[in-house]
């Protein structure tokens, strides 16, 4: 038998390593580059809307499911590309260059000083910036989908018959390469993202942690390269999803033209393809089909399942990652997800299925994947439960046209302040008014003092927050306040000039005026210093701990003695907004119960996804299971869209209450569903006497001809040889229908 024959390219060279072809190396290290770039953007990327692209949650959710769902319904494409025209390696090749691009596309878009003409660490044109991050999304979309149904598959031809136990451990170094990518990936790049950098102003450093995952793409796509000479590489043999669709739809459109009564009823509707198509191939489109069927509500689950990665993440923004030694970023907390995983699937493989078989319990694949998505739901439950512990810490608006003041007397002595003649409010020296905000839907009169005549009208916008700095020698100044937690756990701080002269704070705050108060800086978690000078060069420095989400605003009061050695303790503190309280490590039990979810459910429904697909249709069951993950992205878009609920905690508990509600209709399908033996079927269906009758009758007169001709021996060599040809024609023809 040729090459030709077999329709494979053979390499250049043949190199063995301890067994294994030496080209298998080159396919585990190129997808370890390349799930290390896929996942390193996916982690950062929420955050990336939300806090560079300043889009806010719902916007931010819904285009990062949207990323999600194309990089699950490209590999469809990706697989008749590789398997009807180009061939797995080329594509594989030709998909990571657009891959790569779209990585460095994203990269360039994040950087902000591209647009910055007036260096205010603000990007000026952010059109330029949704388009380049668009672009490149689309890209990535289609590169890493597209490859991913080739990658496993090209380096599973490398090895020979021979060779079944080598292939096997090599799947399981595959797998491996992945998790161990993404495990990295999801740690490394929001350190990454945590650092600052830029040109004229310095940021968060997205560019960074999108250009580490572009150039780890660049690495993945050379390896891959330089293995060419040492691969085996299958030509294209036609994609038998293409196949399968063209026979359902003529079974379709046969049963459409014979919908009159006058034409008998078929078991199936399937069997209307028999006139066209052979059997086996019918019987093994029903067995897909009846799988399929059941895949309808899988959905649901990466409903859920994928919101790890943008409302678990921006959930986590709200939280304190103080760990002690360790901080930890609120992208940095997907990583608990790989780590569990390493950890539940032998404990549940060794330990949990042997202990419930002993049990004498039946405990089926398909009441597995049951368990996984109710496990999932109580993951939701637990999330909805954190959120409204969460909620207690946030700052609360006020509602319809109310507007919320507190008073910041600078003066040295304490003041009485009496509102519309009727509310009266102290406020100490260098302090703000006893208790919390003062909430109003009116305009309303001050008045310093109760002997006082005269007032001060005061009227506030609806829904904000503000302070009025008061002194009995000062006209009352309005200052906003912030209505919301500063993004990504910075902290906002603010100082307040209670002196007669000018005075300078560093660490971005500027000159303040007398009497005056500063704009908001925003400050990192940790020990944040201070430095304040006058114009004369004498100086105080005030340093501060700060935890996540706060805002400060700093009292430099008019007793303030610049340049002492204990000058700093004389500045008042004055709490906006209380830092994150609620711990990030009270989010492991969610993610321990949706991991949990995830290994019962999902490898157990690959798992039975093989075992009742037919031996040459697997690919359309994974192109299936694929495609719900797609659908299940793009149902949290039109949740977040058309729920609209006002409290994120409701809308947790409304997808755990979706899928409980798919979850039983997934066991009533289960209830009905008769498990069969693909490999069984196959078999006897392949049997002579499944054998199509016009091909058995013409089989029969040519072996009779041919019996004939050797009885004779008149036949002529050239006639011999043309019967044996249309012989071998007929065996061709009979072998393809049985495959």
């Amino acid at each position: 038998m040729t090459d030709k024959d077999i329709d494979v390219k053979k390499p250049k060279r043949k190199v063995d390593v301890c067994g294994y072809p030496l080209s298998i190396f080159f396919i585990v290290v190129n997808e370890f580059c390349e799930r290390f770039s896929y996942y390193g953007m996916r982690a950062v990327l929420v955050l990336y809307f939300r806090y560079f692209l300043k889009w806010d949650d719902d916007l931010a959710t819904s285009i990062y499911h949207t990323f999600i769902a194309l990089c699950y319904l490209t590999p469809i494409l990706g697989a008749i590309v590789a398997d009807s025209w180009l061939g797995k390696f080329k594509t594989i090749v030709y998909l990571s260059i657009v891959y790569t691009v779209g990585q460095v596309v994203m990269a360039v878009s994040a950087i902000h000083d591209i647009t910055d003409t007036d260096r205010d660490g603000t990007p000026d044109n952010m059109t330029f910036h949704v388009a380049m991050s668009m672009v490149g999304l689309f890209l990535i979309a289609l590169g890493t989908g597209g490859i991913k149904p080739c990658v496993a598959a090209f380096g599973g031809d490398q090895f020979e018959d021979h060779q079944e136990k080598q292939r096997s451990t090599f799947f399981s170094i595959f797998y491996l390469s992945i998790n161990a990518g993404s495990l990295l990936s999801t740690v490394i790049t929001p350190i990454l993202r945590g650092q600052e950098c830029g040109i004229h102003s310095q940021q968060k450093c997205y560019p960074l942690a999108f250009g580490v995952p572009a150039a780890l793409m660049v690495v993945a796509l050379i390896v891959f390269i330089m293995g060419s000479g040492m691969y085996n590489k299958t030509a294209p043999k036609g994609n038998i999803m293409l196949e399968v669709c063209k026979c359902i739809g003529f079974a379709v459109k046969n049963r459409f033209r014979h919908r009159s009564k006058k034409f008998p009823k078929r078991e199936h509707w399937m069997d209307w393809a028999d006139e066209k198509y052979d059997k086996l191939l019918v019987a093994q489109v029903k067995m897909v089909l009846k799988v399929l069927f059941l895949y309808i509500p899988l959905p649901m689950f990466w409903t859920l399942f994928d919101q790890q990665g943008s409302r678990w993440t921006l959930q986590a923004t709200t939280m304190d990652g103080n760990f002690g030694i360790l901080t930890v970023q609120p992208d940095q907390m997907q990583t608990v997800n790989p780590i569990l995983i390493l950890a539940l699937v032998p404990i549940m493989d060794s330990l949990v299925y042997p202990l419930i078989k002993k049990c004498h319990l039946n405990f089926t694949p398909l009441k597995r994947m049951t368990v996984g998505m109710l496990i999932a739901a109580l993951a939701f439950v637990a999330a909805a439960l954190l959120q409204l512990q969460i909620d207690q810490t946030l700052p609360k608006l006020p509602q319809g046209v109310a507007g919320q003041v507190k008073f910041l007397n600078l003066d040295s002595a304490p003041l009485t302040l009496t509102i519309d003649g009727t509310i009266d409010v102290s406020v100490p020296a260098h302090q703000v008014n006893t208790g919390d905000y003062l909430t109003f839907d009116k305009s309303v009169r001050v008045v310093f003092n109760k002997n006082t005549s005269t007032g001060t009208g005061l009227t506030l916008m609806s829904q904000t927050r503000r302070t009025a700095l008061v002194s009995p020698t000062l006209d009352m100044n309005l200052v906003y306040d912030l209505s919301k937690k500063p993004d990504d756990g910075m902290n906002a701080i603010r100082f307040v000039n209670g002196l007669g002269s000018v005075l300078n704070v560093t660490l971005g705050v500027g000159d303040i005026a007398p009497l005056s108060v500063s704009n908001y800086s925003l400050v990192p978690q940790g020990k944040a210093e201070f430095t304040i000078m006058d114009s004369g060069g004498a100086s105080c420095l005030y340093s501060k701990e700060l935890g996540f989400g706060s805002a400060f605003t700093l009292v430099i009061p008019s007793t303030f003695t610049i340049g002492s050695p204990d000058c700093w303790q004389a500045i008042q503190v004055v709490e906006d907004i209380q830092p994150n309280t609620i711990h990030m490590g009270w989010q492991i039990p969610q993610y321990f119960l949706m991991t949990a979810g995830e290994v019962v459910f999902s490898v157990t429904g690959l798992e039975f996804s093989y075992s009742q697909a037919p031996s040459n249709m697997k690919s359309v069951l994974q192109a299936g299971w694929l495609f719900t993950v797609a659908v299940g992205n793009i149902i949290v878009l039109i949740v977040a869209e058309a729920a609209q609920l006002p409290d994120q905690w409701a809308e947790y508990i409304l997808f755990a209450s979706l899928l409980v509600v798919v979850c039983i209709v997934f066991a009533i399908m289960s209830y009905f569903y008769t498990y069969t033996d693909p490999a069984e079927i196959e078999a006897e269906l392949r049997q002579p006497e499944h054998e199509p009758e016009e091909k058995k009758k013409k089989r029969d007169q040519v072996e009779m001809e041919r019996k004939d001709s050797d009885c004779s021996k008149s036949s002529k060599g050239s006639d011999k040889k043309k019967k044996d040809s249309v012989v071998e024609q007929l065996n061709q023809e009979v072998k393809q229908s049985k495959m």
